[in-house]
């Protein structure tokens, strides 16, 4: 069949690995996001990104890493304002937001030679995911399986309410930035898969079919990473033979499925 011959490819073998990995790091990370209601915090940070790819461009080093660095600074500087400074959490946000894609705006236009292909950072692109991109989600799913393995109670705990989480003593200091900086790291290697603009989806989405269904914590990191994959999956096929943009389809594919989730349990409680 046609659709076997592209397991040929070693491009279409990369994005099904990525698509693996950042499905299993986005559905720990997502879980997280979504129960502590951070959803904005990293749309935040996804934008902020945006300075750390022009810093990238302009001073000549991996943009990826620079971005990375921006991102965790952006993450620390929301937490930062937020519970230190007395600013509202929204605000704090917007701060970085558009700081982040001003400070990238304005580096890519000053960037000598050939302007950087904005797009494949934008709206992403998993067809051109490299073996190093897939090893450092494969070291993040690592990493964060070890981290929740050791700290599962706790981040859970921090997840649901922290405030009760403080009364019982807990760490919920360092389980916060710890996990804000996961949040920050898996969202600069994700962005060459489906790009700064649709990320938000990636790490939303799947968590939030999953939680129609169940409330588990462990279940829905478990069943939220499945959807995402599927999604992945799906969306590389059709966006092969339909020609249209992987990485915007992926995200297509995920929402029509929770609006499917969605009626299915509205038509099952009826």
């Amino acid at each position: 069949m046609e659709c076997f011959e592209l397991f040929h490819y070693a491009f279409f073998r990369n994005a099904l690995l990525g698509s693996l990995f950042a499905s299993i790091a986005c559905g720990i990370i997502g879980t997280y996001i979504v129960s502590r209601r951070l959803v904005f915090i990293s749309g935040g940070i996804t934008h902020a990104s945006f300075g750390g790819l022009g810093a990238g461009f302009y001073f000549g080093i991996n943009p990826i890493l620079s971005a990375m660095l921006f991102s965790v600074l952006s993450a620390f500087g929301i937490q930062w304002m937020s519970t230190k400074q007395g600013v509202r959490e929204d605000s704090a946000i917007a701060v970085f937001w558009s700081l982040g894609m001003a400070v990238g705006i304005i580096l890519m236009f000053l960037t000598p030679g050939y302007a950087p292909n904005l797009s494949e950072y934008l709206f992403g692109n998993i067809l051109t995911i490299t073996t190093a991109d897939i090893l450092s989600l494969l070291g993040l799913c690592a990493v964060l399986g070890l981290f929740f393995l050791f700290n599962y109670n706790s981040i859970v705990s921090v997840a649901f309410d922290s405030e009760f989480a403080k009364t019982r003593r807990l760490h919920t200091q360092f389980i916060e930035y710890a996990m804000i900086t996961f949040v920050a790291v898996a969202i600069v290697l994700n962005i060459r898969l489906v790009g700064i603009v649709l990320l938000m989806s990636l790490i939303t989405v799947p968590q939030m079919t999953a939680n129609l269904f169940t409330v588990k914590f462990s279940t829905i990191i478990y069943a939220s990473s499945a959807i995402s994959f599927f999604g992945c999956l799906v969306g590389l096929f059709l966006s092969y033979y339909l020609n249209v943009p992987s990485g915007a389809f992926i995200i297509f594919v995920l929402i029509v499925i929770f609006f499917l989730a969605k009626m299915m349990k509205k038509e099952k409680e009826g």
